[in-house]
């Protein structure tokens, strides 16, 4: 079979059933990652330990997350996709019944370490399905995948919560070790089979993410915007934790949890970005989501005084800012996607890693913001990283060559 008659059988096999399955995939494989938090509490005092020392199970899902996309999602271009994803989800699946039986703290720790090791099973749903589909409907079905990983982050902590207060801090981990096993199961039966695009030995994998960012001018584009957007989304949720715990609201933590299921019309709202993406391109989305962000910061200072204005600000602003950069989010992903191909899960290792890093960063100076300036602060914080970032995007679209002659819009 040739290369184009092969790309064409692969674009029919993903239909919609198999598009849902892979949402799935993506919203349980992310709520691994959250659902830990829920529980915190409860784990404390089944194991006879301090809330902080219980909370280092957190970190570790965390961390062992952060590994495991440095490690294991490149292997995504070198190992047939079907196989790689069940063996991921059928590991995943031990780790949270070790750490549902875990008869101690260590064994909790190091069982959550495994699993954040593993769960990284939405980061090569993605280019699996960028394979799968044609072109004009890949920005359409990223979304959808992104829907799924949105759904997965905002209830994960609510079903492991309820569930934990109800059956105990153990539940949680052993439900989610059957779905994960289930879908293990369906994935086996459903995901075609797909030939590695790539026979580099595995230390030339782990190093290609950072070529890749030396050698593509569109994936460092993305890199950028996204990097930039996230850090001010986590300098937000930082921040209004701070705001709202603090004399102008004294609020306690529960009112955090709830804000950010403001955020729930997100997984709606992305679909619909990526057919405009489709349609439109890429370039197009950005540059209206990256105004949204703009235009979230202004809205969002308005919550610094409290009183009856004040909750509707922030919950119209975190909302605006939450759709901007979700939606930039698959309009960046459709443009990486696009760059190789025969790379794409090393094209994603770069673009989330560099995600990650401006989130870790954007944490840490809006919790510095917050101190030197209150809220008034962290929204100039998210102002200036969206201006940067608009800055960039609009000399991509409308710069000029050294010579004088206009550059042709990025695809």
């Amino acid at each position: 079979m040739t290369t184009a008659t092969h790309r064409t059988a692969t674009h029919r096999t993903l239909n919609r059933p198999m598009t849902l399955i892979l949402a799935l995939t993506c919203a349980v494989a992310v709520g691994n990652v959250y659902f830990p938090q829920a529980v915190v509490p409860l784990a404390a005092a089944g194991l006879g330990v301090p809330p902080e020392s219980a909370s280092l199970a957190v970190t570790a899902t965390q961390a062992g997350y952060t590994a495991g996309m440095f490690l294991l999602v490149p292997l995504g271009d070198r190992l047939p996709h079907r196989a790689f994803l069940v063996a991921l989800l059928g590991l995943t699946g031990l780790g949270l019944c070790a750490a549902g039986c875990a008869p101690s703290l260590p064994v909790l720790v190091a069982a959550s370490a495994f699993t954040g090791f593993t769960t990284v099973a939405a980061q090569v749903v993605g280019p699996l399905a960028a394979g799968l589909v044609a072109p004009d409907r890949r920005g359409a079905v990223i979304g959808t995948l992104l829907s799924g990983s949105i759904g997965g982050m905002l209830l994960a902590r609510t079903f492991s919560g309820t569930l934990g207060e109800w059956l105990g801090w153990r539940a949680p981990y052993l439900v989610a070790a059957a779905l994960v096993l289930l879908l293990a199961a369906a994935l086996a039966r459903t995901v075609p089979v797909t030939a590695p695009s790539s026979r580099q030995p595995y230390p030339a994998l782990l190093a290609e993410p950072l070529r890749l960012l030396r050698t593509e001018p569109a994936l460092r584009r993305s890199c950028f915007y996204q990097a930039t957007v996230f850090a001010g989304f986590s300098a937000v949720w930082t921040g209004v934790a701070l705001l709202l715990t603090g004399p102008s609201y004294g609020l306690g933590a529960q009112a955090v949890g709830l804000l950010a299921l403001v955020g729930g019309p997100t997984m709606f709202c992305t679909p619909f970005a990526g057919r405009l993406v489709d349609r439109r391109g890429p370039d197009p989305v950005n540059l209206v989501c990256l105004l949204g962000v703009l235009a979230s910061a202004p809205v969002m200072a308005v919550g610094a005084s409290g009183g009856a204005l004040g909750p509707a600000a922030l919950v119209l602003g975190t909302l605006l800012l939450d759709v901007a950069m979700q939606s930039g989010m698959v309009a960046n992903q459709a443009r990486v996607y696009a760059v190789r191909p025969d790379a794409r899960s090393r094209l994603n290792t770069a673009y989330m890693t560099c995600a990650y890093v401006g989130g870790s960063a954007g944490s840490w100076i809006g919790v510095r913001a917050y101190g030197r300036a209150g809220w008034w602060g962290v929204c100039a914080l998210v102002a200036l990283l969206a201006a940067l970032a608009l800055a960039r995007h609009l000399a991509a679209l409308y710069g000029r060559a050294p010579v004088g002659k206009r550059l042709p819009p990025p695809s």
